[in-house]
This record gives C-alpha cells, sequence and structure tokens, in this order.
C-alpha cells in the first residue's frame, strides 16, 4: 500500500463495537490509543491510563476487529525508565492482548528503546511532533515545529526513529509543509493527525470523529456525524416511551398459546379459591380456640 502510494486509513477503537465498526468499515489499521483514557474512561488526560487497563482494551478491540493491523499504545509510565522495562509491556502486548504491533512516543531518545523492542520481533510505530503523554513539558496540547529550528529536530526525530527499526511513525500537530517534507524524506510511511494531506496515510480518534466526545473538538478533527445528539435522543425517546407506557409495544413482547393461557388461568383460579377456603378454614379454627 506503502509503496504504491495508497493513502493508509486508520482509526482508534477502544472495545469490541468500535473494533467491529472498524473492521467492518474496511478500515486499513485500527489503533488501540491511550486517548481512550479520555474518551471512554472520563480521565483529564491520557496519563493515569495503566498497562492492564490498555491490555483490556485491546483484548476487546481485538475480539471485533479481524482485518485491520491492530497497533497498541504503550501508555505513559510503562516504557520511559528503561528498554527492559519496554520490552517486558511489548510482549506482553502481543501476547495477552493480541497485538499486532505498539507505538511510543519519543524521538532520539527512545531511539535504543526502539531498536531493543523490535530486536525481540515486536513492530514499533513511533510517534513524534505534539506528543499527549509529555504535553506537560510542551507547554500544552500546542503545535510543533513552527520554528525552523523546531522543524530541524522533527526531521532528526523522525530519521533517528527510522533508523532505529520503527516500521512506520505518527506526526500529530505539525505544519502541513513540514510533515510533507518530513515524510519526502523517510522510507517508512507517516501517519498524519493535524499534520496534513501530504503524509502517507491519517489517523483520527473515533470518539472526535463521530461526535461522542463532550469536552471538545481538535481543531484537526472533522466530524463524520454527531452520534452524541442521535444517542441521545433516541435515549430521551425511550424514557418517555417507558413513562407513558409505549414500549414495551406488542411486538416487543413474547405471545403465549392461548389454549395454555386459558389453562393457566383456571389453574390459578383454582388454587386462589383453594387457598381461600383454607384461610377460612383456619380463621375458624383460631376463633374456636379463643
Amino acid at each position: 500500500m506503502y509503496k504504491n502510494g495508497e493513502p493508509i486509513s486508520m482509526m482508534t477503537a477502544q472495545d469490541y463495537p468500535s473494533g467491529l465498526m472498524v473492521d467492518r468499515a474496511g478500515i486499513d489499521m485500527c489503533l488501540v490509543g491511550d486517548s481512550l483514557a479520555m474518551v471512554a474512561l472520563g480521565y483529564d488526560s491520557t496519563n493515569p491510563l495503566t498497562m492492564d487497563e490498555m491490555i483490556h482494551h485491546c483484548r476487546a478491540v481485538a475480539r471485533g476487529n479481524k482485518t485491520a493491523f491492530l497497533v497498541v499504545d504503550l501508555p505513559y509510565g510503562s516504557y520511559e525508565a528503561s528498554p527492559e522495562d519496554a520490552v517486558r509491556v511489548s510482549l506482553r502486548c502481543l501476547k495477552e492482548a493480541n497485538a499486532e504491533a505498539v507505538k511510543l512516543e519519543g524521538g532520539k531518545e527512545m531511539a535504543e528503546t526502539i531498536r531493543r523492542i523490535t530486536r525481540v520481533g515486536v513492530p514499533v510505530l513511533a510517534h513524534i511532533g505534539l506528543t499527549p503523554q509529555r504535553q506537560s513539558a510542551l507547554g500544552g496540547f500546542r503545535v510543533q515545529g513552527k520554528t525552523a529550528k523546531q522543524a530541524q529536530e522533527l526531521l532528526d526525530d523522525a530519521l533517528a526513529v527510522q533508523e532505529a527499526g520503527a516500521f512506520g511513525m505518527v506526526l500529530e500537530a505539525i505544519p502541513s509543509e513540514i510533515a510533507g517534507y518530513i515524510t519526502q524524506r523517510l522510507k517508512i510511511p507517516t501517519i498524519g493527525i493535524g499534520a496534513g494531506v501530504d503524509c502517507s496515510g491519517q489517523v483520527l480518534v473515533m470518539n472526535d470523529a463521530l461526535g461522542l466526545f463532550d469536552r471538545f473538538v481538535p481543531k484537526f478533527t472533522k466530524q463524520y456525524a454527531n452520534l452524541n445528539q442521535i444517542m441521545t435522543n433516541a435515549l430521551s425517546q425511550y424514557h418517555a416511551e417507558v413513562k407513558t407506557r409505549a414500549f414495551p409495544a406488542p411486538a416487543n413482547t413474547y405471545p403465549i398459546d392461548p389454549v395454555q393461557l386459558e389453562k393457566f388461568w383456571k389453574s390459578q383460579e383454582t388454587h386462589l379459591n383453594k387457598s381461600k377456603d383454607e384461610e377460612e378454614e383456619a380463621s375458624d379454627v383460631r376463633l374456636h380456640a379463643q
């Protein structure tokens, strides 16, 4: 695909239904991104997400997605301390989470870690530019590479992770001209998110693209649907129909054979009459006892 110049589509997923949707849509790559910390679990940032949580979500996505190449993020704090830590958690991702590759953030400083991970047979997707796990150090969610010096640093990062063995890299929040030039200089695909149309492919967070995230819409996102409003309207209609007993309708209930129903009613009538007689007899006994 990359060699033929065909753009690569990538979309995030965080559970079985979203993985199934990615699969059915024919998306090329599926990313179980740490963005799920915010869009699925309600955290204020991606950093609180644990390795166990990522594995849990990736396993669910893998059950739904059978065709898109499955990549999982290494969460913040799981791989930075040492290459040994990174190798250990990367192997867990393939063994326990059914992922096919891992993604990690960082440039030159992560080259040796990428080298060590790929050496044990785990494909690595790098991630440079705006790296959300380090957004505090970057001064927030800000565009990277806006000066000549920053652009050169991004290029150096890209070349370093390529040389280390990454099979591709995400370019996030980078001016399109710089992202396009980096793409031209590399021999591996780039996946852009807020990096212009000249990357080898594009990725979006599904909840952003489908209008499911309630807090903000990134500038680089195109909303292809507003499922938040659609789902809220549907749930409101359900609530109203329950209150008015419009739901469930006969079409939503299970029938019983009329003969069997009549038989049941008669048995109940006999049972109730017998119980009434027994209660009256017991009451008479109590009165005589007094």
